[in-house]
């Protein structure tokens, strides 16, 4: 089944994993998270929270501390925000705490 990119919204999934997951960090960059990657053009959804410590069932994925759920209007938007300076001043600033980053972009209908 053919997919047209114009036509649909991109999902910007992200999974951090701190190299020290304590209460603070996790904040810390969830705070961050809002700070700096909430209000870009084009964002129709944004949401960044803490892993949910008791839901344990055996498919859930449980190797990060922070997820990070960006909803963008196009592809294009998703682009812009990638080099967006308070993107960059996110990653700056944040990236020395990162033991590990997962990226899952996908596109949706809405």
């Amino acid at each position: 089944m053919a997919h047209d990119a114009n036509q649909s919204m991109l999902v910007h999934n992200v999974y951090f994993r701190l190299k020290d997951g304590t209460a603070d960090n996790i904040r810390n960059l969830v705070d961050a998270c809002f700070k700096y990657l909430k209000d870009h053009p084009g964002v129709t959804f944004f949401g960044a929270g803490p892993l949910v410590p008791d839901l344990e069932r055996p498919v859930n994925v449980r190797d990060f501390h922070v997820a990070l759920l960006v909803v963008f209007k196009s592809r294009h938007d998703h682009d812009v925000y990638q080099t967006a300076p308070a993107h960059l001043k996110f990653i700056e600033e944040n990236k020395p705490t990162w033991d590990n980053v997962r990226v899952f972009d996908n596109y949706t209908k809405s």
